[in-house]
């Protein structure tokens, strides 16, 4: 083999490497959100599962040592979860003082004098 082709051969491995540690980064994010699934309903579970099913799943858009497709289908399961959890997070924030129920529109206010 020539000088070029093994200098061809060892950065496509480290590029394959690069991108396996980033889709195995990727999926650990992935999981580490699991603990917020509870509160999270069907959309968020579907997401999640369906993430790592597709990055286990031996059958994909790319071959197996291009991981850029798992990265993809990873990255925009967090991006969904992490807007779930977002969303989820500022229903739950309460003010002290606010009530519960939010105020009836119609409702006309006085002027404090």
């Amino acid at each position: 083999m020539s000088r070029e082709a093994w200098v061809l051969v060892v950065v496509a491995g480290i590029l394959a490497i690069a991108t396996l540690v980033g889709a195995v980064v990727l999926a650990v994010r992935v999981v580490r959100t699991r603990r917020l699934l509870t509160g999270l309903g069907a959309g968020g579970k579907v997401a999640f599962y369906g993430a790592l099913i597709y990055t286990i799943f031996p059958v994909d858009l790319l071959p197996d040592p291009i991981y850029l497709d798992d990265m993809g289908v990873l990255a925009g399961a967090l991006i969904y979860l992490s807007r779930l959890v977002q969303q989820r997070r500022a229903a739950n924030r309460r003010l002290p003082g606010q009530p519960d129920a939010p105020q009836d529109p119609d409702r006309t206010r006085r002027p404090v004098p």
